[in-house]
């Protein structure tokens, strides 16, 4: 039996179109992994941006992905708590240690031997993938696979975002940027009661933001109606961050939801003074999936998706590049 694979050689620019199409004999699980047959897998500017090469390459040749949602094939010896059928959700985080003060502190998702889906480990643009059983996840029932795909990552680092920005219910949000992960974050926020205030320089995702329950939106040069008890930015850019910084009270946060980020221009240290706070989100923890997937289900999270064939990843990650996704990319593997 074989498997289909866009697989990344060498990362280039998407008009070189860097994904190939590869087929290869269907990998085996090992002891405590999972085979799954793939159905959908989410396309995330971290994927975009390992293929042309703005985050380095960790492994080569690399099936990129990690918003994967597939049913189980094939279970290895020790991968307890599932069964061959079950649907299974694979994010970012593939491994980590078990064993440094982070893992055992809670904080695995700053492991330093931590392994990621799609960047050290094949993901899921592919028709199978091999996954640690461990890092799988069960998911609720009330999504298709098409509509879960976005929530094992962007949903995820997302609702991480919340917490490391401290914001409370009720408060005063700001999102900087509009995107998939930001659509996912608003749906939280707004269950939790809070008023959000979104900027973004698209005037679509703007009206879109507005019609989900935003209490404002506009530019990134404007200043929201009033100060943010906390924000998270979105857009990979530097001068979003200064912006958020300085639409931020006194004693709030801003947390920057990016793997990678553009040079922060200089700013006044007045934006940073009265105990204002800047801080990275980086990765999530298997708890932080878990509380978030458990949430979705009960507000419910609802998705927007542009759905693409597998063989249509550079077209999918070019139309994400130039802005033209309604919602999230999604690669659809299989049959659903």
């Amino acid at each position: 039996m074989t498997t289909r694979s866009m697989t990344l050689s060498r990362p280039a620019p998407l008009t070189a179109s860097p994904l190939a199409l590869e087929t290869r004999s269907v990998p085996s699980p090992g002891e405590g992994e999972l085979l799954l047959r793939v159905a959908a897998c989410g396309v995330c500017r971290t994927d975009l941006q390992i293929c042309e090469g703005d985050i380095e390459a960790r492994t080569l040749p690399i099936v990129p992905g990690h918003q994967i949602v597939g049913h189980l094939e094939a279970i290895g010896p020790g991968a307890d708590g599932w069964k061959v059928g079950q649907r299974a959700g694979i994010g970012w985080l593939a491994s980590t240690c078990g064993a440094c003060a982070f893992c055992l502190g809670g904080r695995e998702n700053l492991c330093p031997q931590a392994r990621f889906t799609g960047w050290d480990r094949d993901g899921g643009y592919a028709t199978h993938a091999v996954v640690r059983g461990d890092f799988a996840f069960h998911l609720p029932d009330g999504f298709d696979d098409l509509a879960v795909a976005p929530l094992l990552c962007g949903g995820i680092i997302g609702y991480r975002s919340l917490k490391r920005s401290g914001i409370r219910p009720g408060g005063v949000l700001g999102l900087y940027g509009f995107g998939a992960s930001a659509l996912l974050t608003i749906q939280v926020a707004l269950h939790w009661g809070c008023r959000v205030f979104v900027s973004t320089r698209s005037a679509s995702e703007r009206a879109r933001a507005l019609a989900l329950g935003a209490a404002w939106a506009g530019g990134y040069d404007e200043a929201p109606p009033a100060p943010l008890d906390a924000s998270i930015t979105f857009a990979p850019s530097g001068d979003v961050v200064v912006s958020a910084l300085r639409a931020t009270a006194r004693g709030g946060t801003v947390a920057i939801n990016a793997i990678h980020l553009d040079r922060i221009p200089s700013f006044s240290y007045d934006l940073l003074w009265l105990e204002r706070n800047l801080v990275s989100v980086a990765n999530y923890t298997r708890d932080d999936a878990r509380e978030f997937l458990a949430l979705a289900a009960e507000i419910p999270v609802r998705t927007a998706t542009d759905v693409f064939p597998l063989e249509e990843a550079n077209e999918a990650l070019a139309r994400l590049k130039r802005g033209e996704i309604n919602g999230a990319a999604v690669l659809r593997s299989g049959e659903l």
